[in-house]
């Protein structure tokens, strides 16, 4: 009795103690509540030198009139993922914008004007997908090229022509869903089911599998190529739900590109805790991301201090996140 009393003493000290929850969660979620922090941190400050930061106005803005970014992170958080990358999405919702508003404008049935630029988008990022896996052609360059097709097109075609007098019905981004803005309502409820997608269904999970070892998940049966293009055409989806939140927030849709608008969404899924190398990172961190660049920008107004300081702070952001990912990945590889 004694000696298998004293080996059960032994098994119990030298087994592996399983790490605690929070433990556990920092180690899975670490930048995302980093993130989140950051977040609470500057709303407290900024409250404290200026009350009306948390006006409802300003509130309004910063959730809801930036949640067509975060929508559009979520499709991009996923390419990242898998390790390819996709610098035409600004392009692209410029197109698709101008698309969908000429269509509410000519008349046509709203609902057909809302799914326009989400099939069209799919359709896109179809071919740059097919490229990619099947040509076997860097992401990185694909989706160059699409940029100029689609920016220089976009001002070919409508030669700068703003799309005016749009039907109400159309201007859904501002309408509520039991009294909250149909744009928070799409970026919680969007980000929430394509996290869920993303950890739990076998498909999420590949994703991850290619971005962290591609031949790994080619040998467990995983269809890189397919997988591939897949990813693209789901990002083209959300870049037209992002579309039809950027295009009907206002009365009118300027036929131009968003400046900056393809190196915000990239940045919002990296400094969301996306590996810019793939294999690892969460929607939720780019739609959190999104609002701490909102935040950021909103912030500077109100204490005074230029709004081009945004640029400079997210390019410190990223130097910095990006750094910490590959002294995390050569801290695992040690």
């Amino acid at each position: 009795m004694m000696t298998t009393t004293v080996e059960a003493t032994a098994r119990s000290r030298t087994a592996p103690q399983r790490p605690g929850f929070f433990k556990r969660l920092f180690a899975e979620y670490g930048q995302e509540i980093v993130v989140l922090a950051a977040i609470v941190v500057l709303f407290a400050v900024v409250m404290i030198v200026n009350p009306r930061f948390i006006s409802a106005n300003n509130l309004t803005t910063i959730f809801s009139g930036n949640a067509y970014i975060a929508v559009a992170a979520i499709g991009m958080a996923m390419v990242i993922v898998t390790g390819n990358i996709d610098v035409s999405v600004g392009a692209l919702i410029g197109v698709l914008a101008t698309i969908s508003g000429s269509l509410a404008v000519a008349g046509y049935p709203i609902w057909f004007a809302w799914l326009a630029p989400v099939v069209v988008g799919m359709a896109v990022n179809a071919i740059i997908g097919i490229l990619v896996a099947y040509a076997r052609i860097p992401s990185i360059v694909v989706t160059l090229g699409a940029l100029s097709i689609l920016r220089g097109g976009l001002i070919s075609v409508t030669g700068g022509t703003w799309i005016t007098d749009l039907p109400p019905d159309y201007l859904i981004a501002q309408k509520q869903i039991f009294g909250l803005p149909v744009p928070l309502v799409f970026m919680v409820v969007l980000t929430l089911l394509a996290a869920f997608w993303m950890r739990y269904t076998a498909f999420g999970r590949s994703l991850y599998a290619i971005g962290g070892n591609a031949e790994a998940a080619l040998a467990t049966g995983i269809p890189i190529a397919r997988r591939t293009v897949a990813v693209f055409v789901i990002h083209g989806a959300f870049a037209g739900l992002a579309t039809i939140l950027f295009a009907t927030q206002l009365q009118v849709i300027q036929s131009t590109v968003p400046p900056n608008l393809e190196l915000t969404v990239i940045t919002a899924a990296v400094i969301g805790g996306v590996s810019i190398l793939g294999g690892s990172g969460t929607v939720i961190g780019s739609t959190l991301a999104t609002i701490l660049f909102a935040t950021i920008g909103s912030a500077l107004i109100f204490v005074n201090v230029s709004a081009y300081w945004l640029r400079a702070v997210i390019g410190l952001l990223i130097l910095a996140t990006v750094l910490a990912d590959m002294l995390r990945r050569r801290g695992r590889g040690a």
